[in-house]
């Protein structure tokens, strides 16, 4: 997308978030004001796709509205703000990992009821082909 300025039609398609959220994430500081083309219509350039991008991975994962908007706060800082954004992701990461392990555990758990249950299954099968034979 070098250099190409899309519409906010686009812009969502690209995204898969809906032009009712980037605007919503436009007015609540979220995404700095995006220039708009003399008709009025937002024209979004190519690092306002890469954030659109990023905002859409961290809601995703579950992030916060409030955290994300400290974050874009941050951003804002420039390089002032790098230390501040770093601790800010290394804890929502610390956070997906203990959300990751739990899934996994579960996972596990899944699995070794399904296993059962197939096991049930085809013991039942098994069992009423052997009646059937026995008639």
């Amino acid at each position: 997308m070098t250099g190409k300025e899309l519409t906010i039609q686009q812009a969502a398609e690209m995204t898969g978030l809906s032009v009712h959220t980037l605007r919503y994430y436009e007015r609540i500081g979220l995404m700095d004001p995006i220039p708009r083309a003399e008709n009025g219509h937002r024209m979004y350039r190519e690092h306002d796709f890469e954030w659109i991008v990023l905002l859409a991975k961290l809601r995703t994962t579950g992030m916060p509205i409030a955290l994300m908007q400290q974050f874009a706060d941050m951003m804002r800082l420039g390089n002032e703000g790098i230390p501040e954004r770093r601790k800010l992701l290394e804890e929502h990461e610390r956070k997906l990992i203990e959300q990751a392990q739990t899934i996994h555990q579960t996972l596990d758990i899944l699995r070794g009821k399904i296993d059962y249950y197939r096991s049930w299954e085809e013991e039942t099968r098994r069992g009423e082909a052997t009646m059937k034979s026995a008639r």
